[in-house]
C-alpha cells in the first residue's frame, strides 16, 4: 500500500467560494416558469403590437 490516495482531496475552499455554490445551489433549487407556452407568445406578439408604433425600434 501506499500512502498516496487514488483520488486528489479538493482543497479546502474559502468562504466566498462557499458562498458561491450555496447561492447557485438555491437558485437552481427553485421552480422555473414552463418554458414556451401561451405566456411567451403573449409576450411576443405584445412586442411585436407596439413596435408598430416604434419605427425607431426596428432594426
Amino acid at each position: 500500500m501506499t500512502d498516496t490516495p487514488d483520488k486528489p482531496e479538493p482543497t479546502e475552499e474559502t468562504p466566498i467560494q462557499r458562498a458561491l455554490r450555496m447561492k447557485k445551489a438555491s437558485i437552481e433549487a427553485k421552480p422555473k416558469p414552463p418554458r414556451g407556452g401561451r405566456f411567451q407568445r403573449e409576450q411576443a406578439a405584445a412586442a411585436q403590437s407596439s413596435s408598430k408604433s416604434k419605427p425607431w425600434m426596428s432594426r
